[in-house]
């Protein structure tokens, strides 16, 4: 049987993490092909296209009108999101978009729709679903390992000392950028089940003195599920040791856990005590997971029944997102009814 060919692939947005995933999809994935890099800002779309042997483009409808292109990564400001993916689905592409799917749940809706009625793959970048640990983690759940999940736990804590700018970090970016991805952990270790209520506590314990124009950088969830279980997700912009990504689902059975800051397994035994080197980036830590993302993208889009994030996946975790805000801002437990459309 012949292979299929290589998905024709545009990355528009030539930012960090658009940078990672140009050179991932083009020097790691060996069933796609980066034809074209686009961002407004030429010299990012030049400097991107050179590491990847990818053509420049400044606007994205030299992409989308390209017959050669078979499908878009969207790595965007999030804010961009929703017009990007409606464009991408009317030109017929399939459609990798990094989360949150948008920041709004009637535009998230629009996306949906729009790829359904275009019949095109859309797929959100949830990575931790695609990292070895996680991976076998809910295969404990899915084989009865763990049994029915009682309590799940799921963190994100970025690499400090914190260098960020809080007058430029959109409102919320917490909820929406961050634990975004905790939330949609949480439903993964705990599958078939949904989330009913939200309490969500936020503050400024890191930058204090942005506390006053709404920044927050320390925040912990606790959710509610229809099938009884309790979750929890946590998130700090500022871990000292490095990049800590984990998660826990806790059953009748047993105990899962997953997720791990190291680079190695090697520990080193000095005078000190005992330490081991740590990951300082996300894509260091989950370049494997972000391949294996890709990865899927090219099955799904190719036709093959692969299990990915989809749309639906985007909008379930945005209303968990949303919920948190709600609550943030009343001071009070939220029902999940009272954000979904």
């Amino acid at each position: 049987m012949t292979p299929p060919k290589p998905l024709r692939t545009a990355l528009i947005g030539a930012g960090r993490i658009g940078t990672h995933h140009a050179n991932a999809i083009a020097h790691d994935l060996h069933t796609a092909t980066l034809v074209a890099v686009v961002d407004p800002r030429t010299d990012a779309a030049t400097t991107v296209a050179e590491q990847t042997g990818a053509r420049p483009e400044s606007e994205t409808a030299a992409v989308l009108t390209d017959p050669q292109i078979d499908a878009v990564v969207i790595t965007t400001p999030a804010a961009l999101h929703r017009d990007l993916i409606i464009e991408a689905a009317r030109a017929g592409k399939h459609i990798f978009t990094e989360k949150p799917i948008t920041t709004e749940l009637s535009e998230a809706d629009e996306c949906v729709a729009a790829a359904r009625e275009a019949d095109v793959i859309l797929q959100v970048g949830f990575n931790r679903r695609f990292a070895p640990g996680f991976v076998a983690a809910r295969a404990a759940v899915d084989d009865g390992r763990v049994g029915t999940p009682q309590l799940l736990r799921s963190l994100t804590r970025d690499p400090g000392p914190y260098g960020g700018d809080p007058a430029r970090t959109p409102l919320w970016t917490i909820f929406l950028e961050t634990l975004i991805h905790d939330f949609d952990t949480l439903r993964f270790l705990n599958p078939g089940s949904e989330v009913t209520e939200v309490t969500a506590h936020a503050d400024a314990l890191v930058r204090p003195d942005a506390r006053d124009a709404g920044f927050l950088d320390t925040s912990v969830v606790h959710l509610r599920f229809d099938n009884g279980a309790f979750a929890t997700a946590e998130a700090s912009f500022s871990a000292t040791y490095g990049y800590d990504v984990r998660g826990e689902v806790f059953g009748d059975g047993g105990m899962a856990v997953a997720g791990s800051g190291r680079t190695s397994d090697m520990e080193y035994y000095g005078p000190a005590g005992v330490s081991y080197d740590t990951s300082r980036a996300d894509t260091d830590l989950l370049h494997g997971a972000y391949v294996a993302e890709f990865a899927a993208f090219v099955e799904a889009s190719n036709g093959a029944d692969v299990a990915i994030p989809t749309g639906e996946d985007g909008v379930k975790a945005l209303e968990i997102a949303r919920a948190a805000i709600l609550s943030v801002q009343q001071s009070r437990t939220v029902a999940l009814t009272e954000v979904a459309r």
